[in-house]
């Protein structure tokens, strides 16, 4: 009995699910919708970053100068408008801009081949064992080295030259941008490397257009980090080494003024050379950033 009950539930027809009725829901006009709120003038000025920056330096500038104003010894302190006046004065008699050329006339040339041999250490280190242990072996060895250590050993080797301030600049950029660069070159995804090896890539081509591409954020840091190493090392060792071949840079030309008790115009040097690294920093780096990791998405 039991079974014939079940035979007979299973062959009932199920009840049919209840329909709900179709209607349309007319769109709103387009006309009578509320147009995105457009934002006040300086609340988009503050989203960029530029007028920030500009507010935290006018501010620091204002704390320099009530301090130094209490202080009333500028001898020691100078006010920042003093600072900013001898700034102006050198400016325009040209005595700045001939120390700030002849500073990056060097700085360039240290740089540059820095950048250069790095690249070669780095190209080796991911192609072979041997350049992997020779790139392990001279970091640990010459990166904890300070660069102004090598200084008196430069002025042995090179003269009273341009060269010696190269071979101080060279040592203080290789390492850090040489260890940058290897990191990131071994953060490559496998899948990109093995793209670049079904294409046929070895050797320079591979490190060319599969690597560098790929670890292009970790080199551009390593080209920051390596910048600020150069311009910090330049200036320390003209203050301590002074002119090269009769051409002194903006590290002598502080010097000379802190000689001469010009604390005024010795602040109107420092405060070029950070300008120079805030130039460089916001404008240079910022560009190449826009332009190549932040346009393909590797960076926010």
């Amino acid at each position: 009995m039991t079974d014939v009950l079940s035979a007979d539930a299973k062959t009932a027809p199920r009840p049919m699910p209840p329909l709900r009725p179709e209607y349309e829901r007319p769109l709103e006009p387009l006309a009578d919708t509320t147009s995105e709120e457009v934002l006040p003038v300086y609340r988009r000025l503050w989203q960029r970053a530029w007028p920030r920056k500009s507010l935290i330096l006018l501010c620091l500038a204002l704390l320099w100068e009530i301090i130094a104003r209490l202080q009333a010894n500028e001898l020691l302190l100078p006010p920042f408008s003093a600072a900013i006046r001898a700034l102006v004065e050198d400016t325009i008699s040209g005595v700045i801009p001939v120390r700030a050329l002849n500073s990056l006339d060097v700085l360039i040339k240290g740089y540059a081949a820095g950048v250069v041999l790095a690249f070669v250490l780095t190209s080796l280190a991911v192609s072979t064992q041997l350049g992997r242990d020779l790139l392990s072996t001279l970091t640990s060895m010459l990166n904890p080295l300070p660069p102004i250590a090598l200084l008196p050993l430069a002025l042995l080797w090179f003269g009273l030259g341009q060269g010696s301030l190269v071979f101080v600049l060279i040592h203080s950029v290789l390492w850090p941008l040489a260890l940058n660069m290897y990191t990131g070159f071994t953060g490559v995804p496998e899948t990109l490397r093995m793209a670049g090896r079904n294409y046929g890539l070895r050797g320079v081509r591979y490190v060319l257009f599969i690597l560098v591409p790929a670890a292009l954020p970790s080199i551009i840091a390593g080209l920051k980090i390596g910048w600020a190493f150069a311009w910090r090392t330049l200036i320390a060792a003209e203050l301590v080494f002074g002119a090269s071949s009769g051409k002194g840079g903006l590290g002598w030309y502080i010097f000379q003024n802190r000689n001469e008790l010009y604390t005024d115009r010795v602040f109107a040097g420092l405060i070029t050379v950070i300008l120079f690294g805030l130039l460089v920093e916001n404008v240079l780096f910022r560009q190449l950033e826009c332009r190549t990791v932040a346009k393909w998405g590797m960076a926010r």
